[in-house]
C-alpha cells in the first residue's frame, strides 16, 4: 500500500469511529432529554414511584450517553451532550427540592460543575410550576412558601458566580430568567396569601357575629 494512502486509512478509521460515537451521542442525548422531562412531569403530578423509575431510566441514558463520547473530549463537550446532562441535573434537583431531600452533587450526578449549575437554575424555574399548582388546587401555602424560599436561596447563589459565560455555559442568562420567575412567583404567592388572610378575617368576623346574635337571641 502506498505510504499516504495507509495514513489516510488510518485517519479514516479513526474518523469513522468518531463519527459513530457522535450519531450515538446525538440520539442518546435525545432519549436522555426525553426521559427527564417524563420525570419532572410525573414529578408535578406527584407520581413519586413512577418518578423513581423515571429518574432510574434518565441516570441509565446518563451514563449510556457519557460511554458513547468517552474518548472524545470535543463530543463530550459540546452542546448537544451538555444540554441533556443539563436536563439530567434538572430532573434530579427538581425532585429532591420538592421532596425536601438531600441535594445531589456534581459528583454525584457525574457532571460538569457549570453544567449542574445551569441545571440548578432550570430547576429552581421549574418550582414555580409547582408552586402555582399549590395555590391552583388551594394546598397548604406553607409548603409553596418553602418551595419559593428554595427558589431564593437558589437565584441568590447563582447570583455569586460572576464569570464569563465561556466559563459558566451561559449561566448568567439564565439566573437573569430566574430572576423574573422568582419574581413573578413571588408576587403571586403575596396576592394568594393575602386573600387567605382576608378570608380567615371575615371568617372570624362571621363567627363573632353569628355568637353575638345567638347569645342576644338566648
Amino acid at each position: 500500500m502506498d505510504p499516504l494512502e495507509a495514513i489516510g486509512e488510518g485517519i479514516r478509521a479513526v474518523l469513522e469511529s468518531k463519527e459513530e460515537a457522535r450519531n450515538n451521542a446525538i440520539q442518546q442525548s435525545r432519549a436522555l432529554i426525553r426521559d427527564c422531562a417524563n420525570a419532572i412531569r410525573a414529578i408535578h403530578r406527584k407520581e413519586w414511584n413512577l418518578v423513581e423509575e423515571r429518574l432510574v431510566q434518565s441516570r441509565e441514558s446518563a451514563d449510556a450517553l457519557r460511554a458513547y463520547v468517552q474518548g472524545y473530549p470535543d463530543l463530550y463537550f459540546t452542546g448537544y451532550t451538555q444540554d441533556a446532562l443539563k436536563e439530567y441535573a434538572e430532573a434530579y434537583i427538581t425532585h429532591a427540592i420538592v421532596r425536601d431531600l438531600p441535594l445531589p452533587t456534581p459528583e454525584d450526578l457525574g457532571i460538569e460543575p457549570d453544567t449542574y449549575l445551569n441545571g440548578l437554575a432550570e430547576a429552581a424555574s421549574e418550582l414555580r410550576r409547582h408552586i402555582l399548582d399549590i395555590i391552583r388546587h388551594d394546598e397548604s401555602t406553607g409548603e409553596a412558601e418553602r418551595l419559593l424560599a428554595q427558589m431564593d436561596t437558589v437565584y441568590a447563589l447563582l447570583m455569586t458566580f460572576d464569570l464569563s459565560d465561556a466559563v459558566t455555559g451561559g449561566l448568567r442568562r439564565r439566573t437573569d430568567q430566574l430572576r423574573g420567575v422568582l419574581e413573578r412567583t413571588r408576587g403571586d404567592l403575596t396576592i394568594t396569601l393575602r386573600q387567605q388572610r382576608l378570608q380567615d378575617a371575615l371568617s372570624r368576623m362571621e363567627r363573632t357575629m353569628q355568637e353575638a346574635e345567638d347569645g342576644a337571641a338566648g
